[in-house]
């Protein structure tokens, strides 16, 4: 069956998260994410679920980490501030291996700076927020419907791999209203890997695929979660050098050896193209638009929209642009994901940068003139 809906973006990662089994989201309402968190509030109930409104970001990462733990898919939604607080709690996420579901509806930064404007200043907070050495997976949408469809992919993710996973988007998708249609044909829910309750158990074991089954509190097994670099009982190891290798190796392993599965990219017109654009969310709206219009005045130029910028999609990148002359980024901001194009692509190719802040997307007609100044026109 086919729904459709004239819905607004926050609105639909909402119904989402309730699609793909969240029953718990705990979080501080802060522009412009707040309208997860209303959502969700009145609709949770609805489906047997729990919405708790939480003193900060801090507390809300503490208790999403919990609810995952006692068994129940989990979420949160911030912004950049909200997004800075909860980095700590990541990082412990990331280290105990527990999925849950952050969504960051970005806004101009740093600091308070715009809260109703749109930006894309977080990627690299996303990858490289908490401390240490971890991989994590973003998801990043380009339109409301894509907004519902990621949500959904990003808890089958959390639970696949058994790590946090990021939704990464801004002010103009979270606000934006336009029609949405789910078709409940397209869409798979992956079910939590729990183990089967014996005596040797082990709770972080190495197994093939990196993801060990994961217990609740509650189903009877003897289990220590803990920040500290554990063996795979769980039990603190801090002082064996091999014991951290292993443990950290594999939480990163688990989701490196599987880049080609998790990395996703969407293009068109690159087989020909002398010149082509890679963006990622709301921006890649206008990019495409952009596009059609030049290549009716006889242009040669692509474009690749990246569904998934962590783990970055080195191998689909590489082989969309190997033929061009020229690749431009566009993004809603200074410069972040331009240099890891930058340095994949610059023994390959001109990499170009075309970034805007001050909380307005860039203009189809913006583009177009960037392409020219790129080709030398």
């Amino acid at each position: 069956m086919t729904e459709e809906f004239f819905i607004q973006g926050n609105e639909a990662c909402a119904k989402g998260a309730i699609a793909a089994g969240c029953r718990f989201f705990a979080g501080y309402p802060i522009t412009p994410s707040t309208e997860i968190a209303e959502t969700l509030a009145r609709d949770l109930p609805k489906v047997g679920g729990s919405f708790v409104q939480m003193e900060d970001e801090i507390a809300s990462m503490g208790a999403i980490i919990g609810a995952s733990w006692g068994g129940t898919k989990a979420m949160t939604a911030t912004s950049g501030p909200g997004l800075s607080l909860m980095q700590e709690n990541i990082g412990y996420a990331f280290m105990t291996e527990t999925p849950l579901v952050i969504v960051d509806v970005q806004r101009g930064s740093p600091s308070t700076a715009q809260p109703t404007m749109g930006a894309q200043g977080d990627m690299m907070q996303a990858r490289w927020g908490s401390h240490g050495d971890y991989e994590p997976i973003a998801l990043s949408p380009a339109s409301v419907e894509e907004f519902f469809y990621f949500t959904i992919k990003a808890f089958n993710l959390a639970e696949e791999y058994r790590v946090p996973v990021f939704l990464m988007t801004d002010e103009t998708m979270g606000h934006m209203r336009e029609k949405m249609h789910v078709d409940e044909s397209k869409i798979n829910i992956v079910p939590r890997k729990r183990p089967e309750l014996t005596d040797n158990y082990l709770p972080y074991e190495y197994v093939e695929d990196g993801t060990t089954p994961m217990p609740a509190f509650g189903d009877g097994f003897n289990i220590h979660v803990t920040g500290l670099t554990h063996d795979e009982r769980g039990y603190p190891d801090t002082n064996d050098p091999d014991a951290h290798d292993r443990l950290v190796q594999r939480l990163c392993n688990k989701i490196l050896n599987n880049r080609d599965e998790i990395s996703s990219v969407f293009s068109q017109f690159c087989d020909d193209a002398d010149t082509i654009i890679i963006s990622y969310g709301s921006p890649t709206r206008a990019v495409i638009e952009a596009v059609l219009k030049i290549r009716k005045e006889g242009k040669k130029v692509g474009y690749i929209k990246i569904d998934t910028p962590w783990p970055f999609p080195e191998k689909q990148v590489l082989e969309l642009t190997e033929g061009a002359k020229h690749v431009i980024v566009v993004e809603m901001n200074l410069g972040q994901m331009y240099y890891e194009i930058d340095r994949l692509l610059k023994m390959q190719t001109n990499v170009h940068f075309m970034g805007k802040i001050g909380g307005l997307l860039p203009t189809p007609d913006e583009i177009i003139s960037g392409i020219k100044r790129a080709e030398g026109e």
